[in-house]
C-alpha cells in the first residue's frame, strides 16, 4: 500500500437506540455516498434504517478511470476495462483498502466490535467489499455483494482457499438482475460460484428482469439478513 490513507467522506443514517452494530455500504462508480443513500430512500419509501444498527455510506474519492479514458470519477479502484477477463488493479484496491479500513477503527473506537459489523456494496462496492472483508477483515459478520462480480484471476478467490482451513470466514450474500446488461447476471453467478468452491459460504439470489439498478425486493432482502446477521 502505498498512498497515505485518505479520511473519506461519510453519509450516515444513525441507529434509533443504543449503538450496537453498523452497516458499511459502498456505492458504485460514479456514485457518492449521499446518492447511493438517496437511491436507496427513493427504492423503500424511507431510508435503510434499525433500532440499534448504524448504516455508513462512505464517498470514494474521485480518481482517473481507465474505462472512462482516464476522466475523474469517484470509483474505488481503477479497472483496465469492465471485464472478468483482465488482470485487477490492485495497486488502488489495496490503497483504499487502507482508506476504508480506518472506517472500519472508528467503529471499533465507538464500541462496535468486528463481529457486529457488516460489510457490502452495489456493483464496483460489492467487489470492494469482498476484497476489504476477505483480504483484511476476516472476522466481521458477513459481506454483501449488489450487482457485482470479481475478475476471473482476483487474488481474493486464493485467498479464501488458503483462509477456508481457519475459522469461518463470514457469510457471503449476493443479488443480482437477470437483465443486468452492464455486469452480466453471469459475471455473478460465476463469482459466487467460484468463491464457493475456494470455501466461501455464500448464497445468490437472481432478481427476474432487472437490469443494473436497485428494486425493492433485493433491498427488503438485505434488510431482513442485516437483522439476521445482527440481531441482538
Amino acid at each position: 500500500m502505498n498512498m497515505a490513507a485518505v479520511k473519506l467522506q461519510t453519509s450516515v443514517v444513525s441507529q434509533a437506540g443504543k449503538h450496537t452494530a453498523s452497516v458499511i455500504f459502498l456505492h458504485g462508480s460514479g456514485d457518492t455516498g449521499p446518492g447511493l443513500r438517496r437511491w436507496v430512500y427513493d427504492v423503500l419509501g424511507q431510508n435503510l434504517a434499525f433500532e440499534n444498527i448504524r448504516v455508513i455510506y462512505p464517498t470514494a474519492p474521485a480518481r482517473p478511470y481507465t474505462p472512462m479514458r482516464g476522466a475523474q470519477s469517484h470509483v474505488w479502484f481503477d479497472r483496465h476495462k469492465i471485464s472478468q477477463d483482465c488482470p485487477e488493479h490492485l495497486e488502488s484496491i489495496d490503497s483504499m483498502c487502507e482508506n476504508l479500513s480506518a472506517i472500519v477503527q472508528e467503529e471499533i473506537r465507538a464500541g462496535i466490535p468486528k463481529h457486529r459489523m457488516l460489510i457490502g456494496g452495489f456493483s464496483m462496492g460489492g467487489a470492494m467489499a469482498l476484497h476489504l472483508v476477505c483480504r483484511y477483515h476476516q472476522d466481521v459478520a458477513g459481506i454483501f455483494a449488489l450487482s457485482s462480480f470479481l475478475n476471473k484471476d482476483s487474488v481474493v478467490y486464493q485467498v479464501v482457499e488458503d483462509a477456508s482451513q481457519c475459522p469461518p470466514l463470514p457469510e457471503l450474500l449476493q443479488c443480482h438482475g437477470t437483465a443486468d446488461e452492464l455486469v452480466f447476471h453471469s459475471w455473478g453467478e460465476e463469482t459466487n460460484s467460484l468463491l464457493k468452491k475456494a470455501g466461501l459460504n455464500t448464497s445468490f439470489h437472481s432478481i427476474p428482469d432487472l437490469n443494473h439498478q436497485l428494486c425493492r425486493q433485493e433491498l427488503e432482502l438485505l434488510r431482513s439478513w442485516i437483522l439476521k446477521k445482527l440481531s441482538l
